[in-house]
C-alpha cells in the first residue's frame, strides 16, 4: 500500500445485469476495476492483448473472490489497440456477442517508449495506443451503448495531459519535430481528454440521452506502466509517493459507479472528485479538429455518425 493520501470511491452500486467492457483489464488498474465490477455482480469482459494473461487475471480474481457470493462474470476477448485491425475485430466480436454494453472503461495504456515507434498502421504508438485505438473502439460499439441506457464510458487519462500545450494535427508522428518520449506521452493524454469532452458535447448536440462520458487521473501509480522510467529519484518516487494498483483504480471505480456523478459528463476527475483539466483540453476547436483527424486516422469517413444505428 502506497504512503499516499487516497479518497476512495465508496459506492454501494451492485452492477447486476450490467456487462462492462475494460481495456487492459488482465493488469494494473484495470485488473482491480475489473475485480471490483466482478464483486458487484457485473458481467465483465477483459479486453487485452495476450489471452494467456488475460485468463491468468480471471483465475486470480475468481480466486481471491471464492468466498465471496453475488459475482458476476469473467470473459476475456483479443485485443491490440495498436491495430486498427483487430480493434474492428474486438469490436465486432463484441457486437455479436454480447446483448448490451453499460459500461466502457478505455483503461489500457503505454507510457514513454524510449523510441519513436510506430503501429503497424504507421502511427506514433503512443497515440496510436492510449488514443486511437480507444477512439475506435467506443466509435464502433456506440450503437451497443445506446441500446444499453443508462451506461458511461470512462476513458483514464492522466495529470501529465497538463504538459501537453498544443497537438499539432500536422505532426501526430513526430516527422517534422524530434521525438519525445515524455511528449508523445502527453498529447496522447491530452487526446484523451479532448476526445471525452467533445464526444459529451456530440451526444447532448444529437440528443442521445443516458450516456455519461467521463476522463480522469488515477494519481501516480507503481505499475508495470512505467516499465521505462528508471532512475534513483523514480525508483524513490514510487516505493513514497506512488500508489498502489488498488488506490490508483478508485476514481475509475467511482466515475463507473457512484450516484454521486450519475447527472455529470464531459468532465475530469481525480480523487473521486471533477477537477480542472488544463486550457488547452478545453478547447472546443482543437477538441473538434482531434475527433475529425482521428475518424480520418481510423478510416472512417468524415461524416461518419456513430449516433446512428451501424448494427
Amino acid at each position: 500500500m502506497g504512503s499516499i493520501l487516497t479518497t476512495y470511491a465508496n459506492s454501494n452500486a451492485r452492477l447486476n445485469g450490467k456487462t462492462a467492457v475494460i481495456t487492459g483489464g488482465n493488469g494494473g488498474i484495470g485488473k482491480v476495476t475489473a475485480k471490483d465490477f466482478f464483486e458487484r455482480g457485473a458481467r465483465v469482459i477483459i479486453a487485452c492483448r495476450n489471452l494467456s494473461k488475460g485468463q491468468e487475471a480471471v483465475d486470480d480474481i475468481k480466486s481471491q473472490c471464492k468466498d465471496k457470493k453475488n459475482l458476476g462474470e469473467l470473459q476475456i476477448v483479443e485485443l491490440d489497440l495498436s491495430s486498427l485491425k483487430s480493434v474492428r475485430k474486438c469490436a465486432k466480436e463484441l457486437l455479436d456477442t454480447e446483448g448490451q454494453i453499460n459500461l466502457l472503461i478505455n483503461n489500457a495504456g503505454i507510457m514513454m517508449l524510449p523510441e519513436l515507434t510506430k503501429s503497424e498502421d504507421g502511427y506514433e504508438m503512443q497515440f496510436a495506443t492510449n488514443h486511437l485505438g480507444h477512439f475506435l473502439l467506443t466509435m464502433l460499439l456506440m450503437p451497443k451503448i445506446m441500446q444499453s441506457t443508462p451506461a458511461r464510458i470512462v476513458n483514464v487519462s492522466s495529470l501529465m495531459h497538463h504538459f501537453a500545450c498544443s497537438l499539432d494535427m500536422d505532426d501526430l508522428n513526430f516527422e517534422k519535430s524530434k521525438y519525445g518520449p515524455t511528449a508523445a506521452y502527453n498529447r496522447s493524454k491530452l487526446s484523451n481528454v479532448l476526445f471525452s469532452k467533445e464526444l459529451a458535447r456530440q451526444l447532448e448536440e444529437h440528443n442521445v440521452q443516458g450516456i455519461n462520458v467521463y476522463s480522469l487521473h488515477p494519481g501516480a501509480i507503481n505499475s508495470n506502466l512505467q516499465q521505462h522510467v528508471s532512475g534513483v529519484f523514480m525508483d524513490f518516487s514510487k516505493k513514497f509517493f506512488f500508489k498502489s494498483v488498488e488506490q490508483g483504480a478508485q476514481t475509475t471505480i467511482y466515475c463507473a459507479t457512484h450516484e454521486n456523478c450519475a447527472d455529470e459528463t464531459g468532465r475530469y476527475y481525480a480523487e473521486c472528485k471533477p477537477t480542472w483539466s488544463s486550457k488547452t483540453s478545453n478547447d472546443l476547436e482543437l477538441a473538434k479538429n482531434l475527433w475529425k483527424t482521428s475518424l480520418k486516422m481510423c478510416g472512417l469517413q468524415e461524416d461518419y455518425n456513430p449516433f446512428e444505428s451501424h448494427l
